[in-house]
């Protein structure tokens, strides 16, 4: 099992994180305005690059959003931080 550093409680094992999105990753607006074909892209087509990547976790127990760090090929995890304008 992988254990992923939560910045608010340490390291916890995978099971209790969720993946949120991809960090970067703009929904489109005005949503009165979006087509369903570029709602269905933003839904459904992750760039899911090979290698460090950025993302964007949920941390199920003490309910926080983090940013998380991360080699997709290795499944190292590099680094975990609050996202901007929350302390940990």
């Amino acid at each position: 099992m992988q254990r992923f550093p939560c910045p608010f409680c340490g390291p916890r094992d995978e099971t209790e994180f969720h993946f949120a999105v991809e960090a970067g990753h703009a929904r489109p607006e005005p949503a009165g305005a979006v087509s369903d074909a570029a709602w269905a892209a933003y839904l459904y087509e992750a760039a899911s690059p090979k290698g460090t990547t950025r993302e964007v976790w949920l941390h199920l127990t003490c309910g926080e959003y983090f940013l998380l760090t991360r080699d997709t090929l290795t499944r190292a995890v590099n680094a975990s931080e609050p996202l901007p304008g929350v302390a940990p």
